[in-house]
């Protein structure tokens, strides 16, 4: 790992041509490092944009742009730093960078500015990988809840259950030292009450950050079923363009097709597919063979079905070849031509839905049923952005406190369970973990963030 001590610059826009280019350095003691590039005799004044010209290493300019110094600790980074604002040409950049790297810097990693922020206590983990996610943020819904997560609200769930979960730890463990009392002293207590409540809690907050999940990686929705039954035309009708071929000739679509939408914020993946059918032409099977691979790995298939004929011989053998525990959606689709009315019914495991991919008709009956499935209110407030690694650690955090609730007659275990939770919950925020899982995690960002 490079030295953290080291006078670190990179440029921190986006490659192309703008208006304004920034290049950003981060290290301690820069004002000398400023005084070298801008030729000037007197250190920059904190906090205040100045009118610079960036000098070459033989006087001449290079640019001439705004000079902004943040001493540490009152930085981004929690050390000095300094940033050039400059005219966003990419050859001013890279004569601005290159000067910099002369001057003694040397090329940030990827997420090396927010890791040393990270490092330097001014965020913890869970908040650093916020500014990633901010960035990376595909709805608005997505940029308002990864903010949440930059501000700090979803690292003051997880501390507010840890505290609470370390008061019960302390009230357990002080018991073990008179184990003719202890569950007389733990009942006054209502230590046991207070487990309940923290299973309650973590659960609470577990479901908010799955919801934040769906937030993130959005809905692989897979549209299956025969030839000709409208799964192309529906594909258009959600997406509001016709980017599927539609004709009436059974098995024109021969390969997958992947669109994306949005429905109250949550993006969804959707998948045209090939007709599943018995077939001797190779090109088709080849796109059939393709289609069961994406049905394999859907998180709700839309199982589309001919209204005019209703659920066939041929349907029953595709059903039987569907992937277990997936929901699935019944579209009977060409409601138009049957003159019966949009309809849905909700089932326990999907729904189904009478709709007209051509009129429009009961489409919208379909984007509830999937906001139904995918657990969303239309509220997200209080959804968490979670990474898979928060939703691994708070469901292994959950079972530890759960192991506990049953181990209430052995309080070493119970102990132990309560401290293996805390050590799971913990990993979130990053008070303690691997440098590996650092690596990992920084190693995701752009160079100079």
């Amino acid at each position: 790992m490079p030295s953290p001590s080291s006078t670190i610059a990179a440029i921190a826009t986006p490659p192309g041509r703008g208006g304004v280019g920034v290049v950003r350095i981060s290290g301690g003691n820069l004002a000398p490092f400023a005084r070298q590039l801008t030729g000037r005799s007197s250190d920059p004044r904190p906090r205040v944009a100045s009118l610079a010209r960036f000098l070459d290493e033989d006087g001449s300019v290079l640019d001439e742009g705004l000079l902004l110094f943040f001493p540490g600790p009152n930085s981004y980074t929690g050390e000095d730093v300094l940033e050039l604002q400059g005219h966003g040409g990419p050859v001013v950049m890279q004569m601005l960078l290159s000067r910099c790297l002369q001057l003694g810097a040397r090329l940030a990693e990827p997420g090396e500015f927010t890791r040393r922020a990270f490092l330097n206590g001014k965020l913890d983990l869970a908040q650093a990988e916020g500014v990633i996610d901010l960035i990376d943020a595909s709805t608005q819904a997505a940029a308002r809840s990864a903010q949440r997560s930059l501000s700090g609200q979803f690292s003051r769930s997880v501390h507010d259950w840890r505290d609470r979960l370390v008061d019960l730890r302390m009230l357990v463990e002080a018991t073990l030292d008179f184990p003719e009392e202890e569950i007389d002293f733990l009942e006054a207590a209502n230590a046991f009450g207070k487990l309940a409540r923290l299973d309650e809690e973590l659960d609470r907050l577990l479901g908010r950050a799955r919801q934040g999940s769906l937030l993130r990686n959005g809905l692989q929705v897979v549209l299956a079923g025969q030839p000709n039954v409208g799964k192309s035309s529906l594909l258009n009708c959600l997406t509001g363009e016709d980017r599927a071929i539609v004709t009436d000739h059974a098995g024109t679509t021969r390969d997958v097709l992947r669109e994306a939408i949005q429905i109250e914020g949550i993006p969804l993946h959707i998948i045209d597919t090939a007709g599943l059918r018995e077939t001797d032409n190779e090109v088709e099977q080849i796109g059939i063979g393709r289609s069961w691979k994406e049905i394999e790995q859907a998180d709700v298939i839309l199982r589309l079905v001919d209204a005019r004929h209703g659920i066939t011989v041929e349907d029953h053998a595709i059903d039987a070849r569907l992937p277990a525990g997936v929901p699935v959606i019944w579209v009977f689709n060409k409601s138009d031509l049957t003159a019966e009315p949009a309809s849905t019914e909700t089932l326990p495991d999907g729904a189904a839905i009478h709709l007209s991919a051509k009129s429009g008709e009961g489409v919208e009956l379909l984007r509830t049923a999937l906001l139904r499935i995918a657990g969303w209110e239309g509220r997200s407030e209080d959804v968490i952005l979670a990474r898979e690694r928060h939703l691994q650690a708070l469901e292994q955090g959950l079972r530890h406190i759960r192991q506990a609730a049953i181990s209430t007659t052995q309080l070493e275990l119970m102990a132990e369970e309560l401290r293996l939770a805390q050590d799971a919950v913990n990993s979130i925020t990053g008070e303690f973990g691997a440098d590996d899982l650092l690596g990992v995690i920084f190693s995701r960002f752009c160079i100079g963030k």
